[in-house]
């Protein structure tokens, strides 16, 4: 079976992705923290790929397998899964089960034949410039959008003016204490 690839980001009431720390913790234990774990861990479990851009991936390299007491089981999926980052100046990804996809001109064919390939979902989280360029391409078979309930007035955005989609069917939407919200669209 072909895979599909999912998009999974956090987002504020007001459309901005980028996490100044203020409004998303990847790691809260807090209850709320711990019910979206819960259901990234059901998500995780249907995935056995990880796509993500440069920056998104060094940062995420230094911070997760270092992480010893991991309640939330992104670690051990991540040292679990196929991972892929888009990078033109990485050589050696220092993070086994990582290969390195150039991009370029050779974006749309490389996902493609990722996707061709027998396997779960490929999930790309974090990752904006990459999310954003995956969506005007076409590429993208699902978007999962956590929504908390915050207006961040600035911040990078994951769908900007260039975005024009129209063919989102809402496949599910739940709540969480504390107001977030899980709203997922297939194509």
């Amino acid at each position: 079976m072909a895979r599909r690839l999912v998009i999974d980001e956090n987002i504020t009431l007001d459309g901005v992705v980028e996490n100044d720390g203020s409004w998303f913790d990847p790691a809260d234990d807090s209850e709320q923290g711990r019910q979206l774990a819960e259901v990234t861990q059901q998500n995780a479990a249907a995935s056995d790929a990880f796509l993500v851009g440069r920056i998104t991936f060094e940062e995420m390299r230094e911070f997760w397998p270092k992480q010893i007491d991991d309640k939330t089981g992104v670690t051990d999926h991540l040292n679990r899964v196929e991972k892929y980052v888009v990078s033109r100046s990485i050589e050696d990804p220092k993070w086994n089960g990582t290969t390195i996809l150039r991009g370029d001109d050779e974006l749309v064919s490389q996902i493609e034949e990722l996707k061709s390939r027998d396997g779960a979902d490929i999930v790309v989280a974090g990752s904006i410039s990459l999310s954003q360029q995956l969506l005007q391409l076409g590429l993208v078979d699902e978007v999962r959008l956590f929504i908390y309930p915050v207006v961040a007035g600035a911040g990078r955005r994951l769908f900007t003016d260039e975005h024009n989609i129209r063919d989102l069917s809402l496949a599910e939407n739940r709540s969480f204490k504390d107001g977030v919200v899980l709203l997922r669209y297939t194509r």
